[in-house]
């Protein structure tokens, strides 16, 4: 009995000293470990700083890592100007061209060749001034709108003249004041010294060009390309020229 008790104990003892010389592992982790200590790579090496210059480094490393949100807003800023400079530049528009002169055959043809452009309301057909005078008209030029005119009807009425048509249809003397027309520029004259003689001094004479057969297409507000494409229909058509409009 007391053999068994003697070698229990020194069991026991053995046991204890070999768990406190770190032989036996460890249950948590604040427990020596000596033999892992001794198993480390450059062990030596191992250096403990001072608090201060601890700190210090964690300090550089924090603003380091806050740099590119510095940057972010610069970033962003710029991302709009860099955008704007791939984009392509807006192509500039051509006012007006005109090209003519066309007999209203020819002008039919040329519709039907500048239809698949598609130009709506940027294309329209008009009629060419003639090139013999017709007629002479004596008039009062246009009065800007027909209270203007209204006014000047009533100065004439006032003065005894009677015979008058304010043209408020007319596209070229919209407002004006027609006091007569004749076939004679000497018929003309006679009348514009009769007014005179009765103070109507702002009476003047013009020509009345005869209608012209011609015709001739504006284009208003095309690119180049269009521009383009229209002079080379326009070359299938002899002596049809292109002109800038107002």
């Amino acid at each position: 009995m007391l053999k068994f008790i003697f070698w229990s104990l020194l069991a026991v003892n053995a046991g204890l000293y070999a768990y406190g010389q770190g032989y036996l592992g460890h249950f948590s982790g604040s427990e020596r470990e000596p033999a892992r200590l001794q198993n480390q790579l450059n062990g030596d090496k191992l250096v403990v700083i001072p608090a201060a210059k601890a700190e210090a480094a964690v300090a550089a490393l924090k603003a380091q890592a806050a740099e590119p949100e510095v940057e972010a807003p610069k970033a962003a800023a710029e991302e709009p100007a860099k955008k704007a400079a791939k984009e392509p530049a807006r192509e500039e528009k051509i006012a007006c061209v005109e090209i003519g002169n066309f007999l209203l055959a020819d002008a039919r043809r040329f519709e039907e060749k500048i239809a698949p452009l598609s130009l709506g309301d940027h294309q329209a057909r008009i009629n060419l001034p003639g090139t013999e005078v017709s007629s002479y008209i004596v008039f009062i030029p246009p009065q800007g709108n027909k209270e203007g005119a209204d006014k000047k009807a009533a100065e004439l009425r006032a003065l005894g003249v009677t015979n008058y048509f304010i043209m408020s249809d007319s596209q070229t003397m919209r407002w004006a004041i027609s006091l007569g027309v004749f076939k004679s520029e000497a018929g003309a004259q006679t009348l514009l010294a009769s007014l005179q003689k009765q103070g109507v001094h702002s009476a003047r004479i013009a020509p009345r060009m005869s209608a012209s057969k011609l015709l001739a297409f504006q284009f208003r507000d095309i690119t180049a390309d269009t521009k383009s494409r229209l002079e080379k229909i326009r070359s299938g058509f002899a002596e049809k020229e292109s002109r800038a409009c107002k």
